[in-house]
Order: structure tokens, then sequence, then C-alpha cells
């Protein structure tokens, strides 16, 4: 389970404005259930995912892994979280195999394990060809299922990303979809992902939460978004509930 309990996150020092990038907002990703961030630019997904990963310290409020608080308890909340984020940071001059089990050491995983768990992730990710492949020159596809694989190396039970079909073809974002579906139905992963895409969360999701102005707005299931709205059309009901100033208090 991940979440984020009235959580406020601002930035800025010295005799400069602060900017509060995240004010207050509250939501629950379960597990089993794949979550989706919904929000104009600036309205604060990535920081509170960020704040989620304990790669930014709240102002006020926490985030929550697994009833653990990462900003106090950061190894043991970042052992049960996998994050992909939009810069994916692969090592060009390593393999695919070599980064992913770059990592698994990192989180203190047996080499035997990594190695078994490299090959089960590959199987998934349909990415066996790559393995042993320098990630130098690899496309947006094979370097978003190598980064994947390197987030899921340790077996997370929640996992976190930020906008992961950027730069995506279609076969490329048919094949993550393919592979969170299994990850939620197969191993009752919690998933939360930040998305623009609409027809992603039509078909991927089980709850969305909007986020507007550093808060959240609304949430629950698609069809619940557009109940409240008014609309049949989730595109037209985000809108709605995104840029209205009496949604958004």
């Amino acid at each position: 389970m991940i979440g984020v309990r009235d959580l406020r996150v601002t930035f800025g020092a010295g005799r400069g404005p602060r900017v509060v990038a995240v004010d207050g907002a509250s939501w629950t990703a379960a597990d089993g259930r794949i979550t989706a961030l919904l929000g104009p630019n600036g309205a604060g997904k990535t920081t509170t995912l960020r704040a989620v990963a304990g790669l930014v310290a709240p102002d006020h409020g926490q985030a929550v892994i697994d009833g653990l608080d990462p900003a106090r308890q950061p190894q043991a909340a970042r052992a049960r979280l996998g994050v992909l984020s939009d810069a994916r940071g692969l090592y060009p001059r390593l393999t695919a195999r070599e980064n992913i089990v770059y990592y698994a050491r990192l989180h203190g995983v047996d080499d035997a394990v990594a190695s078994e768990r490299v090959e089960a992730l590959a199987a998934m990710l349909e990415m066996g060809a790559l393995l042993d492949r320098r990630t130098e020159g690899f496309s947006q596809g094979e370097r978003m299922k190598t980064a994947l694989a390197r987030a899921l190396v340790h077996d997370p039970p929640n996992i976190v990303l930020d906008e992961p079909t950027n730069g995506l073809d279609v076969l490329a974002t048919r094949a993550l979809r393919s592979a969170l579906r299994r990850l939620r139905d197969e191993a009752g992963k919690c998933i939360v992902f930040s998305t623009h895409v609409m027809s992603e969360v039509e078909r991927l999701c089980d709850h969305v939460v909007v986020i507007a102005h550093g808060r959240t707005v609304a949430d629950g299931t698609v069809a619940d978004l557009c109940a409240r709205a008014g609309t049949a059309d989730l595109e037209e009901a985000f809108v709605r509930l995104a840029f209205d100033d009496s949604g958004a208090r």
C-alpha cells in the first residue's frame, strides 16, 4: 500500500519566494490495483512521487509505504518500493543484465537470486534478446524494459512509475501495459503511475486520483469521476475536475 497524508512540499531558499509544489494532497493506492495520478503540468504529481520515494522531504504530512515513512525509515521503505522515473539513467557501457544485477546488489539481493530474477523478468518483459547487449544505443522501448526490470529486481510489493510511456511507440506501450497487468493480477502489486494519456487510464487503472494546484481534487474509478463531472468522456471529466476552481478547493 502507498499513500500520502496531508502532504505539503515547498521549494526555495534565501530571500526569494518559496514555491508550493504540493499543498495538502492525500490519497491511498491499494495492493492489487493500478492507481493513476492525473493532473496538469505543475500540479505536483512528480514531486509527490519523489516524496513517496524518499527523494524529497515534506514540510508537512507524510508519505507512507506499507506503514513505513520514507523520510524517517528510508532504507526499509525503499526495500519495499520499485521506482521507474522518467529519467531512465541506465549505464550505457553495461549490458542490460549488468545494469539489472548491479541494482540487485545495491538492494542486497544474493547473486544467485538476482540471476534467477533477471531471467524471470526477461521472460515477463520479453527482453531475453536484450540481456547481453550494452544499453548504449537502445531504443526507448528497450530502455524502458531494462529500467523496469531494474526497478523490479528486488521483487518490491509497491511500484511507482512517473510518465512511463513518454517517447514509447505503440508496441512498447502495449508491452508495458501487459507487464503492469501481470504485476497487478498475478503478483498483487500496488502500482502507482502518473500520466497525461487518458487511454492508458481507461485501459489500465482501477483507481484514479486527480491532482490540481498541489491538492487532491477528486478520486475514484473512471466511472466515478465521469459521474461526478457529469460527462461520459474521461478527458472532459478531467478538465472539469482539474480546472474548475470550485473543485480545486
